[in-house]
């Protein structure tokens, strides 16, 4: 797996086309992560997203997407969404939350 990642550092950098940041972590420090939007319509990027809204509402802490979940999770869940070819994908889901 291709997984992008930007440290705190260089917060502003662009984002390759076809992908989209999103900043991850349970404190104040959160980490950058860049993903490709086809995770976008995967069931699990939807719970995590849900659960972002449920801690942030609509105004995130970052000004962009916010994963309340630590950074070792996300990378997992990314993994996962990364292997899944499963049409339904409701094993991911199982198995994930």
């Amino acid at each position: 797996m291709r997984r992008l990642f930007c440290s705190s550092s260089s917060r502003y950098r662009l984002v390759p086309k076809g992908h989209l940041a999103v900043y991850v972590g349970e404190s104040n420090d959160k980490s950058r992560f860049i993903v490709p939007i086809r995770y976008l319509n995967h069931p699990l990027f939807h719970e995590l997203l849900r659960s972002s809204e449920e801690e942030y509402g609509f105004n995130p802490p970052m000004g962009g997407i916010t994963i309340p979940c630590s950074e070792s999770d996300f990378a997992c869940y990314l993994n996962m969404m990364q292997q899944c070819s499963c049409r339904d994908h409701s094993t991911c889901i199982k198995s994930s939350f």
